[in-house]
């Protein structure tokens, strides 16, 4: 027979292999790291100035024809991992739309030069790129924008280069093809000078009884190069339904440059007018098919009474001719006649 302790030890041995079968065999291991899905994003900026603070948001460079300006971009990797980059001047860059004028730039981006124009970015590091903006000899003064485009991996930078070309300067700027269509003004600024400009616009509009429409000026979300146009729209939210209108827009910039044009526009309801015009119609067609049937009904009934009333026979009992006078009896030729006299 099996004493106590044996049977308690034996027990307490199946307890302690029950719960070494029940805990995971990596209880102990340390818990594990997801895996890094990825470096950081790399950067591209101006180089910081000498005393290494302040950071500029777009390049400034300023000189007279034929010199040669210099500066630096600096591309930043806090990443674990190289980055390598490709850099190449451009006219402008588009940072909504990603586009650039890099491809077959006919601008300032041609004068624009990098040190190198592709270049690998250590992990942890920054690198320094010097570029020159050479600026040729017969160059016109005034504002050339320009920019450096960066791209690695599916990434792309631009980072915006403010180029003045020394001089006289020339602000000028245009309005032009103004047209109202619905509730929208359409028009076009056109910026005729050498300095980049960042209009202003003023609306008003003048109807058959009053002031229709009057907008202070204010900054257009837009800036216009030397040469470029711009076709832009205006909001027209409470138009009028009804009325004559004279549109009248005013574009102004710093510098002194300014600009006017005037649009007419007429509003007519055109569908109830066009139903209306509908209705008019239908009620003349109408009318007209009427009258027509009653002439023809009146036509019919004058030719039947002028037949009965003028008609003439031929062949009586002797051969001669016989008339029916209107409302009458048919007589016989003039035997007859004689005869019926000869009875009274």
């Amino acid at each position: 027979m099996p004493s106590p302790t044996g049977h308690a030890a034996r027990l307490a041995l199946a307890v302690l292999l029950c719960a070494l079968a029940m805990t995971p065999a990596d209880a102990g291991a340390a818990p594990r790291t997801p895996p890094h899905t990825g470096a950081a994003s790399w950067t591209a900026q101006p180089a910081v100035s000498g005393s290494g603070t302040g950071g500029r948001p777009y390049f400034y460079l300023e000189g007279p024809p034929g010199t040669v300006l210099q500066d630096r971009i600096s591309v930043t990797n806090p990443g674990r991992s190289p980055v390598t980059v490709r850099l190449s001047g451009a006219d402008r860059y588009d940072a909504r739309s990603g586009g650039s004028g890099g491809r077959g730039a006919t601008g300032a981006g041609r004068w624009l030069r990098t040190a190198a124009a592709e270049v690998t970015v250590p992990a942890r590091t920054r690198a320094d790129v010097p570029f020159t903006v050479t600026v040729p000899a017969g160059a016109t003064p005034g504002d050339r924008p320009a920019a450096i485009v960066v791209r690695g991996g599916d990434r792309t930078v631009g980072v915006p280069v403010r180029l003045r070309v020394g001089g006289p300067t020339l602000a000028a700027l245009t309005v032009e093809d103004v047209t109202v269509s619905g509730r929208t003004i359409h028009y076009t600024l056109v910026n005729r000078g050498n300095a980049v400009l960042a209009p202003r616009l003023a609306v008003r509009a003048d109807g058959v009884f009053g002031t229709l429409l009057r907008r202070g000026a204010r900054a257009l979300p837009v800036e216009l190069r030397p040469g470029q146009r711009l076709r832009l729209t205006e909001p027209w939210r409470d138009a009028p339904a009804l009325d004559s209108a004279t549109v009248r827009l005013r574009v102004t910039a710093e510098g002194g440059a300014h600009g006017e044009a005037t649009a007419r526009a007429v509003f007519v309801p055109w569908a109830p007018l066009t139903a209306g015009a509908l209705l008019v119609l239908a009620g003349a067609g109408a009318g007209t098919y009427a009258y027509r049937r009653r002439r023809a009904r009146r036509q019919q009934r004058g030719a039947a009474d002028a037949g009965a009333g003028t008609g003439t026979d031929v062949g009586g009992d002797d051969g001669e001719p016989s008339v029916r006078p209107p409302g009458g009896r048919q007589h016989s030729g003039s035997r007859h006649l004689a005869k019926a006299g000869a009875e009274s």
